[in-house]
């Protein structure tokens, strides 16, 4: 395993039990066994390491491939919705404390955007698939895809979010049905 491979793994689980805001990249460099200017050799910063362990550790869209125009409008979303709920249940607790913390939060979001992140990508994503199966003709002209893309992600947010409350981190994953449910709510009246 290569040495980026194991910083990636030891982030994840540091993150995952202590979150973004009490993690250190010095915690992080000692459990990999690696100084911090090694780790700062991967990855600039903390913001564009945990954007990996979020991108490469954490499921998520990028282990889903829909393409418009091919298969069932109703089953793509539902794929992309079950992979976002995944993708929200796993990462709430890495970062729910940003919220509490202004300041912080203020240097993750610069930081984000500079590396070509932030939560706004997965609503993007969803419309311009949406707005691209209304170009092919297979949803309605009349639908409106950046409304329908974010009712569907704030339905997976908040699914996963009240999963993490009553659960806690071992939560059991969204079953696949909560993401049917949730994209036939929102792609029924596009069609």
């Amino acid at each position: 395993m290569s040495t980026r491979e194991r910083i990636l793994d030891a982030a994840a689980d540091i993150l995952r039990t202590r979150g973004v805001v009490h993690a250190t990249t010095k915690e992080i460099a000692q459990a990999t066994g690696v100084s911090e200017p090694t780790l700062y050799k991967y990855f600039g910063d903390k913001e564009r390491l945990l954007l990996a362990v979020l991108e490469e550790r954490v499921p998520g869209l990028s282990r889903i491939s829909v393409r418009p125009g091919e298969g069932d409008i109703e089953k793509n979303l539902a794929d992309l919705a079950h992979a976002v709920l995944d993708f929200y249940q796993r990462s709430i607790p890495m970062l729910g404390a940003l919220l509490a913390d202004p300041e912080r939060m203020a240097t993750h979001r610069v930081a984000m955007s500079r590396h070509g992140g932030g939560p706004e990508k997965a609503v993007a994503g969803f419309a311009a698939y949406l707005r691209a199966e209304q170009d092919l003709g297979r949803i309605s002209g009349d639908a409106d895809p950046d409304s329908s893309a974010a009712l569907l992600i704030g339905a997976c947010f908040q699914e996963a979010f009240l999963r993490y409350y009553a659960q806690g981190t071992d939560a059991d994953a969204a079953p696949r049905s909560r993401a049917e449910a949730l994209a036939r709510a929102v792609v029924r009246p596009l069609l």
